[in-house]
C-alpha cells in the first residue's frame, strides 16, 4: 500500500499557520502593536496605507532588539516572553506565543530596523516570504520600526477575501482602539494615507477616552471603581440615557488586555436593569486588574477570550461595582408625568370607551387588508359611493364627543369626499366599505420615507433642501470612516456633506423629506443605524440606508395633521409597494368589519 501521509514543507505549514493570527490587516495591526507595548514604548506610531493592504508601519522608542535578536524573532515559536510552561500563571505581556511575527513574515514582506539604547547602530532585516533576503548594519534611531508589505502577496486566494478599504480601515481602528484604550500611559499616533487621524497624547484613563471618542463623552462618563482582594475593578459605564440599540461603547480590559466576554457582559447589563429598554445596549469602559494565575489566556490566538478560575466572583463584583457606581451618581429612570403635546392637540375620546379589547376576549382580532394590487392610492379600496356616504357609520371628526367646536373644512364638503381624522394625535381613522381602518401616523410615514429612500437610491437624484445654516460636526473614527464609504449613497438621499480637514463635516443639505431642525442628530442617528445593520452587498447596503434613514428621520415628535394632510398621508401610503407592513415588519393598519363590531356590543 502505498504511504499517503507527508510532512509539509516549511513554507506551506507557515502559510497555513499564519490563517490563525493573521486573517485581515487589523490582525498584523494587533500584533505589531502589542508588540510594541511589550518593548516598554513611550511613543508608538502606526502608519497604514489603503488600510493595510500596501503598507502596515509601526515605529516604537522602546527597548529594540540586538543582531541576533532581530534575526530570531522571526522564527516560529521564538519568544522573550516566557521560558516554560509554568510561567503561563504569570505572564503579564501581550504575547508569549512567538508567532505572530513568523506569521506575517510567511504572507509578506517585511522590512525590520531596530537599534538598542546602548549601540551606535542598527539591524535591517528584509523577508519575503518567511525567507529572508538581506540584513545588514543600518544606522537608525533606537527602538523598533517594522514595515509590512504587500499583504498576502503571495496567497491571492486570501488577498481576494479581504473587504473594501473602508471595511478593513474600520477593523484597524478598532485595534488601535482597543489598544490605545488599554495603554493610556503611552502616546500613540495613527496616519492613514497620508493623514493624521490620531495624535493621542499619554494621559489618564477618562482623557484616553474623550481624546477617542469625542468630546461630547466627557459628560456621559460616570466613575466606577471597585477593589477586593480579589479582583481590582475601575473604568466608566455611560449614563443610561445614551444607552443604544447597538452593541457600540463596549470594551472589557483584563490586565491592559482586550477581551470579550458575554459572561460579564450580562453582569453589567443586569446592573443597569429598569434603567434602559431591553433592546436598548449600555455603553463601558472597564478595567480588570487581577492576578495572572487566576485567569486563562491561553485559549485562543487572538487572546481575546480568557477563563477565570472564579467566574461568579467575577461576575458579582463586576455586577455591584457597576450598580454602585449607577445608584452613587443618583441615576434613577425618570417618569414623565405631562401628558405629550400631541395627546393634548388630538381628538379626544369619550370618556368611558376603552381603546383596548377587555382582557379574556381573545377570539376578537383584527383582520389584514386584502393584498395591495395598486398603486393608485386608496380611492378605490376605500370608495364608500354615495350611498354609504349618505348613511355614515363614522361620525365626522367635529361631532365627536370632546372634539371641541366645529372646523369648517372644504376637504370634507360634498357627498364625494372621504371621512378621515386623528386619534390621539397618533392614529389616523377612516371608514372603508366594510367597516373602518385604524393607520399609525408614525409607521406609514416610515414605510413611505423608506421606499422613497430605495426608489433614490436606486436611481439617484433625492430631492434635497440647503441649509439657511450650514451646520459642522465632529465625528469619532469610526463613525468618520462610516461616512466616507456611504457618502455617494447619503448624496443620492438628498444629504450635501462636505469634508473638512480631521473628522469635521459640514451638513449643507438636507433630504426635504425629513422636516427636522436637527441635521447633526439625524446624520448621527443615521450613521448609528448604518453601523449596527451592516450589510456588504449593494442590495443589502441600498435597504440598510433606506430603513436607517426612514427610522431615524422619525424620530421627531408627532404632530396634529389637517384633513388635507392625512387625506395626503393615505393616499401616499396606498402608493406603495407594501403599505401594510413597516420595512421592519411591524403592521401599518388594522381593519374591523361589523362582525367585530357587533361582538363587541354583543349583537
Amino acid at each position: 500500500m502505498t504511504d499517503i501521509i507527508r510532512l509539509l514543507p516549511d513554507h506551506v505549514a507557515n502559510q497555513i499557520a499564519a490563517g490563525e493570527v493573521v486573517q485581515r490587516p487589523a490582525s498584523v495591526v494587533k500584533e505589531l502593536l502589542e508588540n510594541s507595548v511589550d518593548a516598554g514604548a513611550h511613543q508608538i506610531t502606526l502608519v497604514v496605507k489603503e488600510a493595510g493592504r500596501t503598507l502596515i508601519q509601526v515605529i516604537d522608542d522602546g527597548q529594540g532588539m540586538g543582531p541576533t535578536d532581530a534575526r530570531t524573532c522571526f522564527e516560529r515559536h521564538a519568544t522573550s516572553k516566557i521560558r516554560t510552561a509554568d510561567e503561563l500563571h504569570t505572564v503579564r505581556t501581550k504575547g508569549f506565543r512567538g508567532e505572530a511575527l513568523a506569521s506575517i513574515a510567511a504572507i509578506a514582506q517585511v522590512e525590520l530596523k531596530t537599534r538598542t539604547e546602548g549601540h551606535d547602530v542598527g539591524t535591517r532585516i528584509l523577508i519575503e516570504g518567511s525567507r529572508v533576503m538581506a540584513q545588514e548594519v543600518v544606522a537608525c534611531p533606537a527602538g523598533t520600526n517594522l514595515q509590512v508589505r504587500n499583504l498576502f502577496y503571495n496567497v491571492p486566494a486570501r488577498r481576494q477575501f479581504l473587504k473594501s478599504d473602508a471595511v478593513e480601515m474600520k477593523h484597524v481602528l478598532e485595534e488601535f482602539q482597543r489598544v490605545a484604550l488599554a495603554h493610556p500611559g503611552i502616546h500613540f499616533r495613527l496616519i492613514s494615507n497620508d493623514q493624521e487621524l490620531f495624535n493621542l497624547e499619554a494621559g489618564n484613563e477618562r482623557q484616553r477616552i474623550v481624546h477617542i471618542m469625542g468630546r461630547k463623552y466627557d459628560e456621559r462618563l460616570v466613575p466606577v471603581e471597585e477593589s477586593t482582594e480579589f479582583v481590582r475593578v475601575e473604568g466608566f459605564v455611560l449614563k443610561p440615557e445614551f444607552a443604544r440599540r447597538n452593541r457600540g461603547e463596549q470594551y472589557f480590559f483584563v490586565n491592559q488586555r482586550f477581551i470579550r466576554s458575554p459572561y460579564l457582559e450580562h453582569a453589567v447589563r443586569k446592573a443597569y436593569a429598569e434603567l434602559i429598554a431591553k433592546e436598548n445596549y449600555p455603553g463601558w469602559f472597564l478595567f480588570l486588574d487581577l492576578d495572572p494565575a487566576w485567569i486563562d489566556v491561553n485559549i485562543h490566538p487572538t487572546k481575546t477570550e480568557v477563563k477565570f478560575r472564579d467566574d461568579r466572583a467575577v461576575y458579582a463584583i463586576v455586577h455591584a461595582a457597576v450598580r454602585r457606581a449607577l445608584g452613587r451618581f443618583n441615576i434613577t429612570p425618570s417618569i414623565d408625568f405631562e401628558p405629550e403635546p400631541a395627546l393634548l392637540q388630538g381628538a379626544a375620546i369619550p370618556e368611558g370607551i376603552p381603546t383596548e379589547p377587555p382582557i379574556g376576549q381573545g377570539r376578537w382580532r383584527p383582520h389584514d387588508l386584502p393584498p395591495h394590487t395598486s398603486g393608485a392610492g386608496w380611492q378605490q379600496l376605500f370608495d364608500l359611493g354615495n350611498e354609504s356616504m349618505g348613511q355614515r357609520q363614522v361620525p365626522e371628526p367635529a361631532t365627536l364627543p370632546g372634539a371641541g367646536p366645529k372646523q369648517q373644512s372644504p376637504d370634507l364638503e360634498g357627498t364625494g369626499q372621504r371621512p378621515v381624522f386623528q386619534l390621539l394625535g397618533r392614529y389616523l381613522l377612516a371608514q372603508v366599505k366594510s367597516g373602518f381602518v385604524v393607520v399609525d401616523q408614525q409607521r406609514a410615514q416610515e414605510r413611505i420615507l423608506y421606499e422613497q429612500a430605495l426608489s433614490s437610491l436606486g436611481h439617484g437624484g433625492g430631492s434635497s433642501q440647503t441649509l439657511l445654516f450650514p451646520v459642522s460636526m465632529e465625528l469619532n473614527a469610526p463613525d468618520h470612516a462610516l461616512l466616507v464609504s456611504v457618502l455617494p449613497d447619503l448624496h443620492a438621499l438628498g444629504f450635501h456633506v462636505e469634508m473638512l480637514s480631521g473628522r469635521t463635516v459640514v451638513v449643507n443639505g438636507m433630504p426635504a423629506e425629513t422636516g427636522t431642525d436637527d441635521p447633526a442628530g439625524l446624520l448621527g442617528q443615521l450613521l448609528e443605524q448604518v453601523h449596527a445593520r451592516g450589510g456588504d452587498l449593494k442590495s443589502e447596503r441600498h435597504a440598510t440606508l433606506a430603513r436607517s434613514f426612514a427610522h431615524s428621520a422619525l424620530r421627531q415628535p408627532l404632530k396634529t395633521l389637517r384633513t388635507a394632510e392625512m387625506h395626503d398621508l393615505i393616499d401616499r401610503l396606498f402608493a406603495c409597494q407594501m403599505p401594510y407592513f413597516t420595512p421592519g415588519g411591524k403592521p401599518i393598519l388594522i381593519t374591523y368589519g361589523p362582525r367585530e363590531l357587533n361582538e363587541r356590543f354583543e349583537r
